[in-house]
């Protein structure tokens, strides 16, 4: 019989028994291909630039972050495949067949499996773009008529990317079986990620890894100025680094108390689990680490998505708080204004601000934000009366200041509580700092200032020069365009005479925002892959240790358990095992989401608890599945 003979009857053989991991593959090459249609599609075309290459550019970004999660897949996955089948290939060796020859059967059975992942993944990505593409404007709120269309680009580089990835580890399966020797092929199942630990190196692993993962925390969820990202940067990896040291050393030592306690291990079928507890901790630790990993990613993206969405809804209201802001140096304009808007729109609120331009040389902070427009606070506050807007804070006083700030879709400035300005020599502290848009749209493009009326006085001969917002709110913002002539002409006239005059006028359909929709319509796919992937991940894991489990379980059997009790500590052994992961995952995520609420201004508690019941959704149909299956393959 040929090697591609023998090879296909093997796969088809076992291919319900590595269907999980071909249906991960496929969906994994499913979402790729999925996006890179999206690239080379004329989907986004009507946002125009530079929103189509904001999300061309994300989902580049996406696309690489998904690559490294393939090739940490595809390198698990055909570790577990090898290892099931390295001791049924080592029997091959008893028949005569050199180790080229069985590494040769062994690259074109896992060719064949991941051909299989391939084809199907593309071929379901085919069938379901436009389903893909139509979820996808769902979400991100965004219409566009959409058209069936197959584009030869995605296939060849989803083709490209994959083949370069599953080829790598084919060769290194093979250069593994060529060096192994006979023994090694028939035990392997048996040493599956197995490290023999004294206790005293489990308690200085578990030491090491709650203080490492403290740290972690402390760092992630510290206010700070600009070093925020540096913190941010390391909690990730001390994160990481402590949730691997606390599956390898802290759970295990934690199992191994249990073990001692007799009171607590001789109690209904614990007996029967416990010890099997321990030795899975010690032996898959790994793989339950890379796993939690995962699912704090999953959570941390989904968490990313709302949060992306309410900052998108806050800078669309920022946005359109005014139809139209008239910035000139002539004051008294509010009613000539008023009366060219008027003709054609009703008016529901309009204001004027006085703002006094300083040289940056005046103004010394810790943040250089260039020239700063000083406001006198009883105009600001009478402002937010006439529109209707959240009171300001307090008024200051002589040495205080209020910063007028923007909705912003990040910030690494997390904390405000010692910002100071020196204003002519004198001292100022920040007692508040607000993203109400008393300003509207101009609040985006300057750096503005509120002190008291006392300190403005005083400040205007040293400033460049006085200016005027004149802004308006009218009632339906769709027949914006039948004012805008009548302000055009205004301005015109204005500039004519010398006059330093500018208009600023706010389209209901603007998109230049809509990019920010895009991004957190991904995050969801990107929250579905890992939540799917780290499920899938355990879930092979446990398929394979059922096998290894038969012959335990039939001595079992013999000596007089019950079948019911077998599966009861099965059911209490397969929920642990999923139920320690996603602890461990919760409590970090609690962090992770927290740091983000720090970053992103916005309330995320509600997201955190949401994000976690899906992932435990998720985690229990995954289980149930495992149960089922371990039962069959352990024969019980």
């Amino acid at each position: 019989m040929s090697i591609t003979r023998l090879a296909l009857q093997n796969f088809r053989k076992s291919v319900s028994t590595y269907l999980s991991l071909i249906l991960s593959l496929a969906f994994t090459i499913m979402i790729i291909y999925n996006f890179q249609c999206i690239v080379f599609s004329d989907l986004f075309d009507t946002l125009e630039e530079p929103n189509k290459g904001y999300i061309n550019v994300i989902i580049e970004v996406i696309t690489v972050v998904l690559v490294f999660f393939l090739l940490f897949f595809i390198w698990y996955s055909t570790n577990v495949f090898l290892t099931r089948r390295k001791r049924e290939i080592g029997i091959y060796v008893f028949m005569g067949l050199s180790n080229q020859r069985i590494g040769k059967l062994y690259a074109v059975e896992t060719l064949f499996i991941g051909a299989a992942a391939l084809v199907l993944g593309l071929g379901v990505g085919a069938l379901l773009t436009q389903l893909f593409q139509m979820i996808l404007l769902a979400l991100s709120d965004i219409s566009v008529d959409l058209h069936f269309q197959i584009a030869l680009e995605p296939v060849l580089i989803t083709t490209g990317i994959y083949v370069a990835v599953y080829t790598l580890f084919i060769i290194k399966g093979y250069v593994n079986i060529v060096r192994s020797s006979v023994l090694n092929m028939i035990s392997a199942s048996r040493r599956n990620e197995y490290v023999r630990e004294n206790r005293l190196l489990l308690v200085g692993k578990a030491v090491l890894g709650v203080a490492i993962l403290s740290t972690g925390f402390y760092l992630a969820v510290r206010a700070g100025g600009v070093e925020v990202i540096e913190s941010l940067l390391a909690a990730v990896v001390l994160v990481i680094m402590g949730v691997y040291l606390l599956f390898g050393g802290f759970l295990p030592l934690l199992f191994q108390g249990f073990v001692k306690n007799k009171a607590v291990l001789y109690r209904g079928e614990r007996t029967l689990w416990i010890n099997n507890v321990v030795y899975r901790m010690r032996k898959n630790y790994r793989t339950y680490a890379m796993t939690c990993v995962l699912m704090l990613c999953s959570v941390t993206a989904l968490a990313t998505s709302f949060a992306m969405r309410n900052r998108y809804d806050n800078i669309v209201r920022f946005r359109r708080t005014y139809t139209f802001q008239i910035l000139s140096d002539v004051p008294g304009s509010q009613e000539q204004l008023a009366g060219l808007i008027g003709r054609d729109n009703n008016i529901l609120y309009e204001s004027c601000v006085e703002l006094l331009s300083l040289d940056a040389s005046l103004v010394d902070t810790q943040f250089n934000y260039g020239n700063y427009m000083i406001v006198p606070y009883s105009q600001v506050a009478s402002l937010a009366e006439d529109a209707g807007l959240e009171p300001l804070f307090r008024e200051p006083a002589e040495d205080e200041v209020i910063g007028l700030s923007h909705v912003v879709l990040l910030s690494f400035i997390t904390d405000r509580s010692d910002i100071t300005y020196t204003i002519n020599g004198r001292v100022l502290r920040e007692i508040h700092d607000t993203d109400e848009p008393y300003l509207g749209y101009l609040q985006e493009i300057g750096n503005y200032l509120v002190v008291n009326d006392r300190f403005y006085d005083e400040l205007k001969p040293l400033g460049w020069s006085v200016m005027y917002v004149y802004s308006f709110g009218i009632e339906d913002p769709e027949n914006f365009a039948a004012s805008k002539d009548e302000l055009d002409a205004f301005v015109s006239a204005e500039r004519a005479q010398g006059h330093y005059t500018g208009c600023v006028t706010i389209d209901p359909h603007d998109k230049t925002a809509d990019w920010i929709k895009v991004l957190y319509s991904l995050c969801i796919f990107v929250f579905m892959v890992f939540v799917l992937a780290s499920g899938s991940i355990l879930f092979m894991k446990l398929y394979n240790d059922a096998f290894e489990e038969r012959g335990r379980y039939k001595v079992l059997q013999k000596i007089g358990c019950s079948e019911r009790r077998l599966r009861r500590a099965v059911s209490r052994e397969l929920g642990c095992t999923y139920a320690l992961p996603f602890a461990v995952m919760a409590g970090s995520a609690f962090f992770s989401v927290h740091a983000l609420e720090r970053l992103m201004s916005e309330n995320l508690m509600t997201v955190y608890g949401v994000s976690v019941l899906i992932v435990l959704a998720f985690f229990l149909v995954f289980y149930r599945a495992s149960v089922r299956l371990y039962y069959k393959n352990a024969g019980i």
